[in-house]
């Protein structure tokens, strides 16, 4: 006899600062992902706005908002723009390498440069070496390291410039956290280069879509997501393809912002690891 599928059981966590809309306060529902259908259940809560952060996914449900959208580039329709095509080549020469979700000395020293220029008052800026080593190893689902690095010059690996902890989908890659060298001056654009060489390596595996996380309205840290065409952005009716004016307008107006709005002002971007708490 076949044992029952237990449905997950869900929580609420209390209130807590909004750490993209200053102001106001985010709140999440949240379930533990264990046991031999893991996979399936976080696949299954990807499709509907999940993200996994460690052994939980969770999904934003604030009682007066709704400004996080769960967005997705479709792999096999994507049409790179032109300063795309040129960042892709100027970093096409980098090594990719896909390690398994273990933490590394040499990793953790690229994540504090790039959260102390991108991030420096965010919520991971205190991350010491175990909370890193938490965040990429409790993975109970497929998941993998993806590492770039400079050509080797014969005497060992190259200089790790770029990581990705990404998680395996039925349906696609979803990029769980990036990070980057953000002061190499002769590759401006790698956080761009991670997301494409993502929707090469879906499409090339027959995976339709590439999970971007939260596309935030108004917060500026978030306004790279919607540069990627064809995007489609979940709602109460599922997901809907961006028509392309409707992108043009969101890609101009993140331009905008972006000439607008100080690099020290910009607030952690989500897929970071956290405390989950039920709300009293």
């Amino acid at each position: 006899m076949t044992a029952p599928v237990r449905f997950p059981r869900f929580f609420v966590t209390s209130p807590a600062p909004c750490p993209y809309l200053p102001g106001r306060s985010e709140r999440k529902v949240f379930t533990e992902l264990k046991g031999p259908n893991a996979d399936e259940l976080n696949e299954a809560l990807g499709r509907i706005g999940f993200r996994r952060s460690q052994t939980v996914a969770y999904r934003p449900s604030c009682l007066d908002c709704q400004a996080c959208v769960s967005v997705r580039v479709v792999a096999d329709a994507f049409a790179p723009s032109s300063s795309q095509k040129r960042i892709a080549r100027r970093n096409r020469d980098l090594e990719v390498t896909e390690c398994r979700p273990w933490a590394t000395d040499e990793q953790f020293e690229l994540l504090q440069r790039y959260l102390g220029v991108r991030h420096p008052g965010g919520g991971m800026a205190s991350m010491d070496e175990l909370d890193f080593a938490d965040m990429v190893e409790h993975t109970p689902v497929s998941s993998y390291v993806a590492e770039y690095r400079e050509p080797s010059d014969g005497s060992g690996p190259g200089r790790l410039v770029g990581a990705c902890l990404t998680d395996r989908q039925g349906d696609g890659l979803s990029m769980i956290y990036s990070f980057y060298d953000p002061e190499h001056e002769a590759r401006s654009g790698l956080g761009t280069y991670i997301i494409l060489d993502h929707i090469r390596r879906a499409a090339e595996e027959g995976l339709p879509y590439v999970y971007l996380g939260y596309w935030v309205e108004g917060s500026q840290s978030m306004q790279y997501k919607v540069r990627f065409r064809p995007l489609e952005r979940l709602g109460t009716d599922g997901w809907r393809r961006l028509g392309r004016e409707e992108q043009d307008a969101l890609i101009a107006a993140a331009v905008g912002g972006r000439r607008d709005s100080p690099a020290a002002a910009r607030p952690a971007k989500d897929g970071t690891a956290s405390q989950y708490r039920m709300a009293d």
